[in-house]
């Protein structure tokens, strides 16, 4: 073995215990080795479990009142099912009917700091692997914040949280959900914060932490973050690309 394919393994090596990405793969002919085509053939199904796998609502609502002494309210986006929740990501962002009437019947006489709000996105494994971990660790940074009562969404993408939110009279929104599977990470959680949330909000107007996974952001670490941006939000009263200008975000970690 020559001195540069030592070197160009090494570098292989180097590289591939650094990233789960897939790098330097081996070549057999013109073709990848039989076991990094079955790797990613498992990589692939897992990431199609995910996207098609359903909530269990029922086992997540109770164990979110169990960590917040409160009640969870299910609610479920105006896509029928899966099926429909995937082809039509429009219904995914409103409620149905049903929904509604839950929420105006839980309506609070006064105005919330803040409504978190849990919804199955793209992966539900993430969700019922990460979410009611993520909850546990922030509630003791939010012991001076009016919460509104935990909900938990079925068949719902990120922008149901903000007809939530003003459904519950909320300041803030925080929707915890799950991200779209990659090949790496079928397990991804991530936090959507949107200041004054109503229907047409954007995604300029939000902020974002992602990754939150046993192989990405820790479940403190991003307690962490979402503190900052919760309380940099109500300081200044606005998410999303403004809350981003310098200074705003770095003053608040300051303090």
């Amino acid at each position: 073995m020559s001195e540069l394919t030592r070197s160009t393994q090494g570098l292989a090596a180097e590289l591939r215990a650094l990233t789960p990405a897939r790098v330097a793969l081996g070549r057999t002919g013109v073709s990848l080795e039989t076991r990094d085509l079955l790797d990613f053939q498992r990589a692939h199904a897992q990431a199609r479990d995910a996207v098609l796998a359903g909530l269990d609502g029922a086992a997540l609502a109770a164990a979110l009142e169990k960590i917040t002494g409160g009640s969870a309210l299910r609610l479920h986006s105006a896509a029928a099912d899966r099926a429909v929740y995937l082809q039509r990501p429009d219904l995914g962002r409103v409620l149905d009917a049903a929904s509604r009437a839950t929420l105006a019947q839980s309506k609070r006489a006064a105005a919330s700091d803040l409504a978190l709000v849990v919804a199955d996105g793209l992966s539900a494994l993430a969700v019922e692997r990460h979410s009611a971990a993520l909850v546990t660790e922030l509630l003791p940074r939010l012991e001076s914040w009016r919460l509104a009562p935990v909900t938990v969404v079925e068949q719902g993408r990120v922008a149901i949280g903000d007809e939530i939110g003003a459904a519950l009279c909320a300041q803030i929104a925080a929707v915890l959900i799950g991200e779209r599977p990659g090949l790496s990470s079928p397990d991804s959680l991530g936090v959507y914060v949107t200041w004054a949330p109503k229907r047409g909000r954007t995604d300029a107007e939000r902020n974002c932490i992602s990754n939150i996974r046993a192989a990405g952001l820790s479940y403190s670490q991003a307690a962490a973050q979402l503190e900052l941006i919760l309380t940099a939000a109500r300081r200044w009263q606005l998410t999303g690309v403004a809350l981003q200008k310098p200074g705003r975000l770095t003053e608040e970690a300051k303090l």
